[in-house]
This record gives C-alpha cells, structure tokens and sequence, in this order.
C-alpha cells in the first residue's frame, strides 16, 4: 500500500510538471503572439510599407510572456548541463 501512495503522489507531480511545460510553455508564447497582433493599420504609413499601431500594454504583455518562454528554456538548458559546468568550470548553477 505504500508503494502506491509513493506512486501516485509521484504521478501528480509528473503530471503537473508535464502540463506546466509541455503544454504552459507553448500557450503562453501563444499569448505572446496574440498580444503581438493587436493593433490597426496606421494610415500615416510611409507608401510601400505598414505600420501598426500597437497598444504599449500589448506590447508589454508580449515582451513578458517572450521573456518568460525564454528563462524557462535557459533554466532547463543550465539543469541539464549542471553536472558539466560543475565539473568542468566549477560553477555550481543548482
């Protein structure tokens, strides 16, 4: 019975991490993309070329959501290389 609670309270946390990455990770640069299309056209545009008008916040909402794909991506780069950095240059990053 033991072995079960362990299992399934190791399930949920797999479960969650899964979800949190495989699925978070990709919906909030989603967001980001979304947040990136807002906006008109501006008529004051140069001839040949488009200008959008977009929302700061939209702006800042995408910048947000990029950045944090981006930190998440660089921590699991420095997660899998951690022994090797430790063990070759003596940086300890966990």
């Amino acid at each position: 019975m033991e072995t079960l609670k362990h299992t399934l309270d190791s399930l949920w946390q797999v479960v969650l991490v899964g979800l949190l990455l495989g699925a978070g990770l990709p919906a909030i640069f989603a967001f980001g993309l979304k947040a990136l299309s807002v906006g008109d056209v501006a008529d004051d545009a140069a001839p040949g070329t488009t200008r959008v008008a977009r929302p700061a916040v939209a702006t800042a909402a995408a910048v947000l959501c990029f950045a944090v794909v981006v930190v998440a991506i660089v921590a699991g780069i420095l997660f899998i290389m951690k022994n090797f950095l430790d063990s070759t240059f003596g940086i300890s990053v966990f």
